[in-house]
């Protein structure tokens, strides 16, 4: 296996574990009280932005050459860590 698609794999696996735990998130925000449904589903609705903007960067990872995708993975590593944090700041909110 070559290094992208071992890198596209790890990451695949890191959004799929993520979609996860938003699935997970729209659980509680479905149990919760008006006010806080408001405010849950406004989170969820931010990291499914982040989320839509990652699988775009590995998107274009996949379609990239060899040569080329070493570039694209400095993008896609900003759009993780802006969604990592912005998870992080949600899980932080919904305990």
């Amino acid at each position: 296996m070559d290094n992208k698609q071992a890198y596209e794999e790890k990451v695949k696996a890191q959004l799929d574990n993520l979609n996860a735990q938003v699935e997970q998130m729209k659980a509680k925000a479905a149990e919760a009280n008006a006010d806080a449904a408001i405010e849950y589903n406004k989170m969820i609705d931010d990291l499914t932005g982040k989320r839509n903007e990652a699988q775009a960067k590995l998107d274009e990872i996949g379609k990239a050459s060899e040569d080329a995708w070493e570039d694209l993975k400095v993008g896609f590593e900003s759009a993780w860590n802006d969604l990592e944090n912005a998870f992080k700041n949600a899980m932080n909110k919904f305990q």
